[in-house]
């Protein structure tokens, strides 16, 4: 699926400073994920529900600390997932229940704390839209290579807080985003199934699976069941 412009969800400049104005007391004990692709009815909802997923796995609980979410440069409003995104997170034990699609606005950017996007494009499209993003915005698989590079124990144990880990380890990753580049530039996206048969769907799903684990390892110490 291929965005026709970047423009949709980026409000003119007194939009942007309305909702900036609105969120600048927002409570600093919560850390919110955006994951971000295209349409958002295939690869950042797979990758939501499969963060908040593998968290619960990891912690026994998703918590309120914190939050999930997703949306799409050029979203489908109020579209569910795709009948073969949902088949994917049944083959890992995930839920898709209530899912509904989003387009990116302001507001999911300012609010969020990391973005995770599918491809370089999305990429860049959330830092245009401003909101000082670009320090805390990356492809998922720019941010799984630059976490392996992370040691664990630079960052604050879980018993300092989910969110305190979570922020240092963004602070981390971004320090370290110069130094570690891509082997390709392919090697950091995840292409779009839309469209494709299941099988498609189900190699995207393990290339989200494979990039997610070490993050969710990185976020919340604790290492994937065996």
């Amino acid at each position: 699926m291929t965005a026709p412009d970047a423009g949709r969800g980026i409000g003119n400049g007194e939009r942007a400073a309305e909702i900036t104005t609105t969120f600048v007391g927002l409570p600093r004990d919560r850390f919110r994920i955006l994951h971000v692709s295209t349409g958002n009815v295939c690869r950042s909802p797979i990758t939501e529900r499969l963060t908040r997923h593998y968290v619960s796995q990891r912690l026994g609980v998703l918590g309120g600390a914190l939050i999930v979410e997703s949306a799409g440069t050029w979203g489908h409003e109020g579209a569910p997932m795709e009948a073969n995104a949902e088949a994917v997170l049944a083959d890992f034990g995930a839920d898709a229940t209530g899912f509904v699609g989003r387009e990116l606005l302001d507001e999911h950017v300012i609010r969020a704390d990391l973005v995770l996007t599918a491809t370089r494009d999305h990429r860049a499209q959330v830092i245009s839209m401003g909101h000082s993003a670009g320090l805390r915005t990356f492809t998922l698989k720019e941010f799984t290579r630059l976490v392996r590079a992370i040691d664990p124990a630079t960052l604050p144990p879980l018993e300092d807080g989910l969110v305190a880990r979570a922020r240092a380890l963004v602070r981390a990753g971004a320090a370290l985003r110069g130094w570690l580049l891509a082997p390709t530039a392919e090697a950091d996206e995840v292409y779009d199934p839309y469209g494709a048969p299941l099988p498609f769907f189900r190699s995207v799903g393990d290339e989200i699976h494979q990039a997610l684990d070490p993050v969710v390892t990185a976020l919340t110490g604790v290492p994937a069941r065996a």
